[in-house]
């Protein structure tokens, strides 16, 4: 039965992660703890300088201050673990926390596809509405539409959640992921899973329909929250979920903020000397 609750005794997952490539496992330690370095700083940067400086107290920076926010958060929700199965022998999560970090990564992964759509709307506004902009994006109202991006994630996320983890599992708990995620989990059920994954793929079909025509939008989403095919490859969504969960929150301030003209202000401001141009 899909509702019925998992009652085994056994209180904790094996995440096998990229543990069939044993010689690339301190590359990739290396590699990873370098990219979730540059996330870190990267987007605290914007989060603070944003804050700092009055000039970047706009819709288009508020929205990117809770992107970056959601940057840290998202990788944070997985990366740390990574890094210490990969460092060590162990490569155990318990019940408990493989159930936090499911409900955590798919809350932000949501919540960021949301905001994204909320930040292509504010520049359409910016671009084609110049004259209605500031009735159009009021504070007030960008602050709900933040709220109704981390409302969605909540909700999204329990969803599905709920469906993942009342469902029995087998007597083995290898998790054959770096971190807990729908398709790897449904894998060790004991039952045909197959009326969660559509009602899974029905929910993510409607909740992407929002973010139709916005490609970035789409393709983030996409890998936030469909279920992917990754039983007939499952290796290769391994590196898809890494390069999505490592190398983009790394890489958002560098393409939000690259030759911005108002960034470069802000620090000149900031720091009180001027920059060649």
């Amino acid at each position: 039965m899909m509702m019925e609750k998992n009652t085994s005794s056994e209180n904790f997952f094996i995440l096998l992660g990229f543990s069939n490539w044993p010689h690339l496992e301190v590359v990739l330690f290396v590699v990873i703890l370098i990219f979730y370095l540059m996330t870190l700083t990267g987007n605290l940067f914007i989060i603070i300088l944003s804050y700092l400086d009055s000039h970047l107290h706009t819709p288009m920076y508020f929205f990117l201050s809770n992107l970056s926010f959601l940057d840290i958060c998202y990788t944070t929700s997985s990366i740390p673990q990574l890094l210490v199965n990969l460092w060590g022998l162990e490569k155990t999560i318990s019940y408990a926390g493989c159930m936090v970090q499911l409900y955590f990564v798919l809350t932000l992964g949501t919540a960021e596809c949301v905001l994204l759509v909320v930040m292509s709307y504010d520049r359409y506004a910016a671009v084609c509405r110049p004259l209605h902009y500031t009735l159009l994006m009021h504070p007030r109202f960008c602050r709900l539409l933040a709220v109704a991006s981390w409302v969605s994630g909540f909700t999204t996320s329990a969803l599905h959640s709920s469906f993942t983890f009342w469902i029995p599992l087998c007597g083995h708990r290898l998790v054959d992921h770096f971190f807990c995620e729908v398709p790897a989990l449904l894998r060790l059920s004991c039952v045909d899973t197959h009326a969660n994954e559509l009602i899974l793929m029905v929910m993510s079909s409607i909740f992407m329909q929002s973010t139709t025509g916005l490609q970035k939008v789409f393709g983030t989403c996409g890998a936030h929250l469909m279920v992917p095919p990754s039983e007939n490859s499952p290796n290769q969504g391994k590196f898809i979920a890494l390069f999505y969960t490592v190398v983009t929150p790394s890489l958002n301030p560098l393409i939000y903020t690259l030759r911005n003209k108002d960034v470069r202000g802000a620090v000149k401001r900031l720091m009180g000397w001027e920059w060649g141009m």
